[in-house]
């Protein structure tokens, strides 16, 4: 389809052999399988094994066809990697990966195996793979309690998920150990005495029943998707699980913890950061960790959301109450905040979602970061701020001391200073200067304005309680302006990120066609992210050339972005719907970041960002950048089937024409055509009994009905040409009275019961116009006439010069036409309610010609009434000059 690209419907089916354990022979168990698949005619090859050197995988890869290595040098090391574009064209029916998931070398196109086996399956090839329960994203933390070690190589469940079928490769734990000390999985001793420390025969047992339960989930997972047991599912309330998100380490727990539980649940999977002033000031570790924890939210299966507020409970519990979640998950913090008297986080959770389910995920392994600041350490000093609050004071100062002269009483001194901290905490960052200014407004009072003044000691018993009050207004006053300040910019946040939207879909609402759509979008992105963007639309099923929308100040070269490898990587995003590029496990190396332009299966254009040199979008940018596509998205589909709809509406109108044409001619032509063939036959078999005068009149009628059907045929291809811009005007100035006087000569032969005249202004009367044409416009309104007025009626042909115009009128004095019938009577096949004397009703095609012609000639023409009755048919046609050579 033009302008946009469907992903293919067929998938490749993918089937695990799952172990509990290393060397449980999952390896082994696929390529016996592969191997039967082969026997029954499935054309089969070896992508990538990793026991290769081995003599028992050796001797059942005979047979097999293998896919030769792609070589990559790293560091001087040449590696072998699986050759996934190898694969893809060779196509077979069936491939073999071990070690799902396994770390691709740097350079090639996905960081991850997983991610090559799902390109597989989307390019419609079966998979055969392997995997042990470490590797398993939401297993990781229970298997690291076994052995005590985390792999760092893990896969997203939802992979394991999207299988077909799982073989769960069993081997009883003694025996485990039996082939671990023969030599069968590791054959270097070292390797041996370190697996046999690492896994013994109580830790085997404990992960083997974790394998089996997660397997039979598999499994019930499975049964589901293919309809056993849906029923049974959907008369279950539906259960959606929050996780709260934040920049720790110990977060992936609580992720994982929230994965598995939505998973066994069947519930939906909502990953909740709440955003505070103070996430702009997390670290540089603090923020990639953070990305790190919304990628794994998103690769578990999570929809990430974000609000903004200082409020972290209520905006947690707010969030829940709208979005109808049933259980939320944290974290639990191994700090404890410095005010004794604070309540606890989890207390206010509880108190402002009552009604929900809290579970704490602990995490013992996270005392290990407590000494890790996870915010920047602003500076305590500014020269700024610290001139600002000395001002303050001085100014406080001054007015004080003239207060203090005018008589004013000290509560008047004491509400100037208050003021000053409110001013204070309004232009100056953070809370220690509003900390410092309450005291020191305090010890200045003290100093200037009571007794004894200059002195920091205080006579009168009640001004310790005076000083008290004002410290405390003056600290309370300083607190509530800095959170009106937070407050305000979040406000001014949420306003910003509300008015980008509604701009974007008003502009996107506004935009004619896809290309306006596609730049609006463009500039919009620009102006949110504040960087270079790159547009491919979508046309015939490929990428059209780049539109690059550079930043200003840019001193970057824009061919850059549109080199090769850059369109290799958005013609990636075209074919596989999924973001690849620069930040991302796909293409990592690409300048720019590609998002595909999307509403669902269907792509409609990618978009890239470039990132080079430039830090990853934050988690509002990106936010607000997902739902601005989404917004094009729906646009460039809705102007689609705008276009669909018009030819949709073309078609039908193109048909109902055809029906129209086909009706009109098979009716209107069978009584000229009986008339023909019936007064044929009378002549044929009765000439010899018919008077002379009688054979006349029926050759008179003979040549009426065949002159109707010439000119009928006449209108239906003239009309034709014109509608099919296949006639071209031969254009040229013509004398009028020439060209009345021609068409005048092929009117109907009825023209003898009528009375036609000629008028025109000037005999010299010139105009530029097709003669043949416009001939044929003047013998169809004149015919019209004479068929409608009845005999006897007046026809008058007029023609004069009006503003560089000549005008010409066909004007009759017969019963006029209906205002109903005056908005209709240009339209094609519409015929007037007249009854014709001979009884045919006519196709109504000459005067949807003679509009053709004339709008042709650049003209008008329109109907009006005549006085005192009758109907006049003007049109218009551009004046010549008459030039007179003597």
């Amino acid at each position: 389809m033009t302008g946009q690209i469907t992903a293919a419907k067929r998938r490749g089916r993918l089937t695990i052999f799952f172990g509990y354990v290393p060397g449980s022979g999952i390896t082994g168990a696929m390529l016996d399988a592969a191997r039967i698949e082969q026997q029954h005619g499935v054309k089969v090859a070896v992508g990538c094994i990793a026991a290769l050197g081995r003599a028992e995988a050796a001797e059942r890869l005979a047979g097999l066809e293998q896919l030769a290595p792609l070589e990559v040098a790293v560091n001087g090391i040449t590696l072998q990697e699986f050759d996934l574009d190898r694969a893809i064209r060779r196509r077979p029916e069936l491939i073999l990966l071990d070690e799902l998931a396994h770390t691709n070398a740097p350079g090639l196109r996905h960081k991850r195996r997983y991610q090559d086996v799902e390109e597989l399956l989307r390019a419609g090839i079966n998979v055969y793979t392997t995997i042990t329960i470490e590797h398993m994203e939401t297993l990781a933390d229970a298997v690291a309690s076994i052995t005590g070690i985390l792999v760092a190589e893990r896969i997203p469940d939802s992979v394991f998920g999207s299988a077909e079928r799982v073989e769960f490769i069993d081997i009883a734990p003694a025996d485990w150990l039996d082939r671990l000390k023969k030599g069968r999985i590791y054959p270097a001793e070292e390797q041996q005495q370190q697996a046999a420390e690492l896994y013994t025969l109580p830790k085997l047992m404990a992960l083997r029943d974790i394998a089996l339960r997660y397997t039979a989930d598999q499994q019930k997972r499975i049964a589901q998707r293919v309809g056993e047991g849906a029923a049974a599912e959907d008369m279950n309330a539906k259960e959606h699980i929050l996780v709260c998100l934040s920049s720790a380490v110990s977060s992936r727990k609580v992720i994982r913890t929230a994965a598995r539980m939505a998973d066994s649940l069947h519930a939906e999977f909502t990953a909740l950061f709440v955003e505070t002033s103070r996430t702009k000031e997390l670290t540089v570790k603090s923020k990639a960790e953070l990305r790190e924890n919304l990628r794994l939210a998103e690769q578990l299966g999570a929809q990430v959301a974000t609000v903004y507020g200082e409020d972290v409970p209520g905006q947690i519990a707010e969030y829940a109450r709208t979005s109808r979640v049933t259980k939320i998950l944290l974290g639990h913090s191994q700090h404890r905040s410095r005010w004794p008297s604070a309540a606890p986080f989890i207390d206010k959770l509880t108190a402002a979602a009552p009604g929900m389910d809290i579970y704490i995920i602990p995490d013992h392994g996270s005392a290990v970061c407590q000494g890790v600041r996870p915010y920047t350490k602003p500076p305590l000093l500014s020269l700024t701020d610290t001139a600002t609050t000395l001002g303050i004071l001085l100014v406080c100062t001054l007015i004080g001391l003239w207060f203090k002269s005018l008589g004013f009483s000290e509560a008047n001194i004491i509400t100037v200073y208050i003021l000053g901290v409110l001013l204070d905490a309004m232009v100056t960052k953070g809370r220690l200067y509003s900390a410092v200014t309450s005291i020191l407004s305090v010890l200045v009072f003290n100093y200037f304005f009571t007794e004894p003044y200059f002195s920091l000691r205080a006579y009168d018993s009640g001004y310790p309680v005076t000083f008290l009050v004002m410290l405390s207004a003056s600290f309370i006053t300083s607190t509530l302006t800095l959170r009106v300040k937070e407050q305000a910019r979040e406000s001014a946040q949420k306003a910003y990120r509300t008015e980008v939207l509604l701009e974007t879909s008003r502009k996107l609402q506004q935009a004619k066609d896809t290309p306006a759509i596609i730049n609006e979008t463009a500039l919009q992105m620009l102006k949110l992210l504040d960087r270079s963007v790159i547009i491919y639309e979508v046309d015939e099923g490929g990428l059209t050339e780049p539109q690059v929308y550079t930043k200003a100040g840019s001193a970057a070269d824009a061919s850059e972005y549109t080199t090769e490898a850059e369109r290799k990587v958005a013609g990636w995003v075209l074919r596989n719907n999924k973001r690849a590029g620069a930040s991302t496990d796909t293409f990592s190396s690409a300048h720019g970041l590609y998002h595909a332009v999307r509403s669902g299966d269907t792509v409609f254009a990618v978009a890239g960002i470039v990132m080079e040199q430039e830090e990853p979008l934050e988690v509002f940018e990106k936010s607000l950048m997902i739902a601005m596509l989404g917004e094009c998205a729906l646009a460039l589909e809705k102007d689609k089937l705008n276009e669909k709809q018009k030819e949709i509406s073309l078609q039908i109108r193109q048909e109902q024409l055809r029906t129209n044409l086909l009706r009109g001619i098979s009716h209107d032509l069978r009584t000229p055509l009986t008339s023909i063939s019936g007064n044929a036959g009378i002549l044929i078999g009765n000439s010899a009994v018919l008077s002379e005068e009688q054979k006349q009149e029926l050759y008179s009628d003979i040549y009426d009905d065949s002159m109707w059907l010439i000119n009928l045929v006449e209108n239906l291809l003239s009309i034709t040409r014109l509608d099919n811009g296949a006639i071209h005007l031969q254009m040229q100035a013509e004398l009028l009275e020439e060209v009345i006087a021609e068409a005048l000569l092929h009117v109907n032969r009825h023209k003898v019961d009528h009375v036609i005249r000629v008028l025109l202004t000037d005999e010299l009367l010139m105009a530029r116009m097709d003669s043949r044409l416009i001939i044929q416009v003047i013998i169809n309104l004149v015919d019209n006439a004479i068929k409608y007025s009845g005999a006897g009626s007046h026809i008058t042909i007029s023609a004069k010069r009006e503003k560089g115009l000549v005008v010409v009128e066909v004007a009759d004095d017969g019963p006029g036409i209906s205002a109903e019938a005056k908005a209709k009577v240009f339209e094609m096949f519409y015929t007037a309610d007249n009854v014709r004397g001979d009884g045919r009703r006519g196709l109504g095609l000459g005067l949807a010609l003679c509009k053709s012609i004339i709008h042709a000639h650049g003209g008008q023409i329109e109907i009006l009434d005549h006085a005192p009755q009758g109907t006049v048919f003007r049109f218009t046609l551009l004046a010549e000059e008459v030039n007179v050579h003597e």
